[in-house]
């Protein structure tokens, strides 16, 4: 009997983390406060997306935090950069997605960057974004990085802050 005990212990402190994975929406709203100077000047690399998938369209669903959005660019002191939601399966190994705005010149996007998400009790995110600056050919001048990790519980709205740009993430169990 109490071998039975002890493995339904087991069980329970195991079982959250087996049935985590899943299918959960993403949201992500970048932004940057219009009067700040760049707190980074780091150049976006080359390989900026290496080792994360591209969203794809029939990943993509319609965004939710557009009344919050529409605040922040009509605050006059924020400007949404980037704005997307998708939809991807998380486990307990880390997934990242690789997320773009704007016409894409010689590898680069004005706005690019990935999102890295894990999952177990709670959602493990790294975010890496990148604000470029590009001249009339389309060359690469200068970027603003933003690198922010945190772990959060699913169904939050999470803000994570980085001098002049700042981000606004949820991710929910779909």
């Amino acid at each position: 009997m109490r071998l039975f005990r002890s493995l339904t212990l087991l069980l329970m402190l195991f079982a959250p983390a087996a049935f985590a994975d899943g299918t959960f929406g993403v949201e992500v709203i970048l932004f940057r406060q219009i009067d700040q100077p760049a707190a980074t000047n780091q150049p976006s690399p080359e390989n900026w997306a290496e080792g994360a998938r591209r969203l794809v369209a029939e990943d993509q669903r319609s965004t939710s935090l557009d009344g919050l959005a529409s605040k922040l660019d009509a605050s006059g002191i924020y400007k949404v950069l980037l704005h997307k939601a998708w939809q991807q399966d998380l486990s307990a190994a880390p997934n990242k997605v690789a997320l773009s705005s704007g016409q894409e010149q010689f590898g680069h996007f004005p706005i690019e960057g990935t999102v890295s998400l894990a999952l177990a009790r709670f959602t493990d995110i790294d975010a890496n974004f990148w604000v470029n600056q590009l001249d009339a050919h389309g060359v690469l001048i200068t970027s603003e990085r933003m690198r922010q990790s945190t772990r959060v519980k699913n169904g939050e709205l999470t803000y994570m802050d980085n001098g002049s740009l700042a981000m606004l993430i949820k991710v929910s169990s779909l």
